[in-house]
């Protein structure tokens, strides 16, 4: 069975690049981010890797820690690693779970119960349903999945994009409409009555009665 949004993220150990973790423990009282991979040196993965390291820094800024998967044993990730600086301009500042015995992805849904065998028999093919980005939040409940095809890497601004109406959702009763970015209007959650909207925002725009926008909790509007 697969994982589904608010499901707990199953917790597991794994050898790392960075040494054996305890994936709940790992994330302690941090949001995070698990992006998988079906194998290494694979070209699209490749340039995920390094794009992931050079925009870390934004996932630090949010108090989001970074960890990957590749279905490879976690010698190989070093000499992957060391391609992906090579070509990206940027190694890996984050852990990469070795997940040769399928473990991680059988449990996150990603392989079939079944599969076993020596990972370096297996080609990217054969692994090619380990390309899902999660976002789990301080509860360890899965708040996102995407999955993604080989031939198309991964959108980690849209990511970051995400993670802010997330952190900013789970915050305060508001939901964010499309093409969201940071400071743009918000909308009232449905679940708040507009007895209690008027108490926690005062006034909003109301084009439709189960449509009521204001400015985004937090933002400072101009004077």
């Amino acid at each position: 069975m697969g994982l589904h949004i608010g499901d707990t993220a199953p917790d597991f150990e794994a050898e790392t690049t960075e040494g054996k973790i305890g994936f709940h423990d790992w994330i302690g009282d941090s949001w995070a981010v698990l992006f998988s991979h079906p194998k290494d040196f694979t070209p699209v993965c490749t340039t995920e890797l390094g794009y992931m390291a050079k925009i870390k820094p934004e996932f630090d800024r949010r108090g989001v820690k970074v960890i990957g998967l590749s279905v490879d044993p976690v010698d190989r990730h070093g000499d992957w690693a060391k391609d992906i600086e090579e070509t990206q301009g940027y190694a890996p500042n984050y852990p990469i779970i070795s997940d040769a015995d399928f473990n991680v992805s059988k449990l996150y849904g990603m392989l079939p119960a079944s599969t076993s065998g020596d990972p370096l028999e297996r080609t990217p093919a054969d692994n090619q349903t380990v390309r899902n980005v999660f976002v789990i939040g301080p509860d360890k409940k899965v708040k996102l999945i995407l999955v993604y095809p080989m031939t198309t890497g991964r959108n980690f601004d849209e990511v970051l994009r995400v993670i802010d109406s997330l952190q900013l959702t789970a915050k305060h009763k508001v939901a964010t409409p499309a093409q969201w970015q940071q400071g743009d209007d918000v909308i009232i959650a449905g679940s708040v009555s507009n007895e209690d909207a008027k108490e926690i925002f005062g006034e909003w725009e109301e084009p439709k009665p189960y449509i009521r926008i204001v400015p985004q909790p937090g933002v400072k509007t101009p004077a």
